[in-house]
């Protein structure tokens, strides 16, 4: 395992981040507690330190048991939980951005956990009413108070979260130093705005569902069982893909798979862990055995042609103004027929 700076912080976090939202099986499926204290420990023996969580996961019992497995070694680990999201109910202040609900949730996640300070605080899904004024505010109180490290933004349009880190570097008040965002080879649709913003802004990216669901594994590819059902669920529906495309990318991966003796998952963790903007991904299991084969990614390596292939088989179009700005014309004019001699 080797280790980065966490954006623009002194943090550093292993180059695979634990995802422990299978931790428990209070929604009718997960790990139970024995299975995931050992995935755990396979993550820590494997030198692992970056562990993501949320006080919504698993009603709580994911948080509970890390409180639990840590207890004894808090300072080991870069902590990760968030906040925003509660079950539903009848409080309209249970849930969201706001300050009264980022100040009830954190306190909440400090008991669960066990533990006086979070590391790494997550803004889990932008609620696009909540003045970012008052989340920079909060996260800057937050971490005045000693009760969180550092903040992060997951889920949140690529202006607001470039917005609320100019108006926090303005102000002197705690910025964000992580991005995290669904990115896989199915969904490259970050790579338009949110990638080139978090490169522009020094933020360190996190990647949640790398195996998109678990199609990049190859288990729901066409002539499997549940295959059809599953490209035409729910799930499926948050894609840019039509389920043609999916299964063209899902056979590339297959095909680059075979040629190289890996499994399908490693194949695409190893493609995300080499995107031009460095990018962590979060992997996660409900069995030791499947968390172990995603952990043997950090050893292969693709090589150009591989990438090429699972790049044409994944790209999409980054549409207005990236066309724009790449036409040749237009180049042109810009630079006056010179952009080839101009150092950038």
């Amino acid at each position: 395992m080797r280790y980065r700076l966490l954006g623009k912080s002194g943090l550093r976090v292993s180059e695979l981040c634990l995802g422990t939202m299978t931790f428990g099986e209070d929604w009718g499926w997960g790990s139970s507690k024995d299975e995931s204290r050992r995935v755990l420990d396979a993550f820590l023996e494997a030198g692992g330190n970056f562990i993501d969580t949320a006080n919504l996961y698993t009603g709580g019992t994911s948080e509970s048991l890390l409180g639990e497995f840590l207890e004894n070694d808090r300072d080991r680990v870069v902590l990760a939980t968030k906040y925003t999201n509660a079950m539903p109910g009848t409080d309209p202040n249970a849930g969201g951005n706001q300050r009264k609900s980022m100040m009830r949730s954190v306190e909440a996640s400090l008991k669960r956990l066990k533990t006086d300070y979070i590391d790494l605080y997550w803004l889990h899904i932008w609620d696009r009413m909540t003045p970012l004024e008052e989340v920079m505010r909060g996260f800057d109180d937050l971490v005045s108070q000693g009760k969180i490290l550092h903040a992060g933004v997951s889920d949140m349009a690529a202006w607001a979260v470039a917005r609320a880190n100019t108006m926090a570097e303005l102000r002197g008040w705690t910025p964000f130093v992580g991005l995290q965002v669904e990115y896989s080879l199915v969904e490259r649709t970050v790579e338009r705005e949110l990638l080139p913003m978090a490169e522009a802004l020094g933020l360190g990216v996190t990647a949640w569902s790398p195996l998109a669901g678990g199609i990049l594994t190859g288990k729901y590819a066409a002539g499997k069982a549940e295959a059809d059902a599953r490209m035409n669920s729910d799930m499926m529906k948050r894609f840019a893909r039509s389920s043609e495309q999916v299964e063209a990318i899902v056979a590339e991966v297959l095909s680059i798979s075979k040629a190289v003796g890996r499994s399908p998952a490693q194949v695409a963790l190893a493609w995300l862990r080499q995107r031009p903007v460095p990018v962590i991904p979060i992997v996660g299991a409900r069995k030791l055995d499947q968390f172990m084969d995603n952990l043997a990614c950090l050893d292969l390596r693709l090589d150009a042609s591989q990438l090429d292939r699972l790049d044409a088989a994944s790209r999409v179009p980054l549409g207005f103004p990236h066309d724009f700005h790449a036409n040749e014309m237009v180049n042109g004019f810009i630079y006056g027929g010179l952009r080839d001699r101009i150092d950038a």
